[in-house]
């Protein structure tokens, strides 16, 4: 069961609409059971529609809390939160908690069922939208200090892009990177370098860089 939920505010309304079909295939499953309930209450069904040919339920008002409460920065959460229940003869039931509802909106959600035939067992799945940070039960964040250590660790992040000179290459030859041979280490421009470069080259070898 998801953590308890703050008493919703429900002035306005909101919609939710279900599309719900096969996970092989994609088909649409038609005649699909798609059931609300309160999340503080999950015994009590608001809703119940099924799903058309496509798959698709109708758009269903459910309450929501005022749009105002959306509109700018409050204490109060501006959404509603609902359980949402799939079921279809032949397929596994998904549940969904934490479905939520804002005032005017319409709430999609896409439900994907497996056939029972095709299961690994399990006859329902749940799924938990865990509430927002701003309005769920969470542990206070770990302090940090304000000040961070500036120690160099050795990875420097320069704040332009610097294109080098050149490159180093290292022994052996690797005839196929460039066209002309390499007995020994030697320096060659970077724009020679890019434009003869092959990926092979990389997983061989990391060249340096050795000009100014």
């Amino acid at each position: 069961m998801p953590a308890s939920i703050r008493i919703q505010q429900t002035e306005d309304t909101g919609y939710f609409q279900a599309n719900v079909s096969s996970i092989i295939a994609s088909r649409p499953v038609s005649g699909a059971k798609v059931q609300i309930t309160d999340i503080n209450d999950p015994g009590r069904v608001i809703e119940e529609v099924e799903t058309d040919t496509s798959g698709q339920t109708e758009a269903v008002e459910l309450p929501a809390p005022p749009v105002e409460y959306s509109m700018e920065p409050a204490a109060e959460q501006p959404y509603s939160v609902y359980n949402v229940r799939i079921s279809a003869p032949g397929f596994e039931t998904v549940e969904i908690s934490g479905a939520e509802i804002l005032s005017g909106q319409t709430a999609v959600q896409n439900v994907s069922l497996m056939p029972l035939k095709d299961s690994l067992g399990a006859s329902e799945e749940l799924f938990v939208i865990p509430p927002h940070t701003l309005y769920g039960n969470y542990p206070p964040k770990i302090a940090e200090s304000e000040i961070k250590s500036t120690q160099e660790t050795g990875n420097i992040v320069l704040s332009r892009v610097v294109i080098p000179a050149g490159v180093c290459l290292p022994q052996p030859s690797y005839t196929s990177c460039i066209p002309f041979q390499v007995t020994a280490a030697c320096a060659v421009n970077f724009p020679g370098f890019i434009i003869y470069r092959r990926p092979v080259y990389f997983l061989a070898v990391q060249p340096v860089c050795c000009f100014p």
